[in-house]
């Protein structure tokens, strides 16, 4: 993972998870598995239980799903927070993949998502998408989600080397309504 995409999560977790640590929160991270970071130490202890899932089993997994587009590992109405980073590009079919989002998500839980607008192909196993905010805010929308953030970093920061600001992430926030 590169530092930016740690960044933006973190800034995701101060802006919408601050005052809430002692509230006892399920947190599902998609696409979990540490190749090159992760973002448990963001969401570990205090009262929140942080679950990293994968289609593969390795560092970081506490959950295995046998199909991206049907987990039927996890309940309905389970999570109060779903964070994804750097997954949405490597799944070929992620519109079918936000409706699994959205069911497993209770109502009002929120989601963030962070996925690459540039950079090179670097399949895992395959790599088939950059995601711009409309792309995001028409996924959410398809999948019943109500958008309450998105944007893509068009700019390089200077405080980021060459491999972090080539991503251009975009960033999607999302809320499942109450009824």
């Amino acid at each position: 993972m590169h530092p930016s995409s740690f960044d933006k999560m973190a800034a995701f977790r101060r802006d919408y998870l601050s005052g809430r640590e002692n509230e006892a929160l399920t947190i599902l991270d998609l696409g979990s598995q540490d190749i090159n970071g992760s973002y448990r130490p963001l969401f570990e202890g205090k009262a929140w239980r942080y679950l990293g899932i994968d289609m593969a089993a390795g560092e970081n997994v506490d959950i295995v799903l046998a199909d991206p587009y049907a987990w039927h590992e996890l309940e309905p109405s389970s999570a109060d927070v779903l964070i994804s980073g750097q997954t949405f590009e490597h799944t070929e079919y992620f519109w079918l993949t936000m409706q699994q989002i959205a069911r497993v998500l209770k109502p009002n839980a929120i989601c963030c998502i962070l996925a690459p607008s540039s950079g090179p192909e670097h399949q895992y196993p395959v790599d088939c998408w950059r995601v711009y905010p409309d792309g995001f805010r028409a996924v959410a929308r398809y999948a019943g989600l109500e958008t309450v953030e998105c944007w893509t970093q068009w700019q390089d920061l200077p405080q980021y080397d060459e491999e972090s600001n080539k991503w251009h992430d975009s960033v999607l926030v999302a809320r499942k309504p109450a009824t």
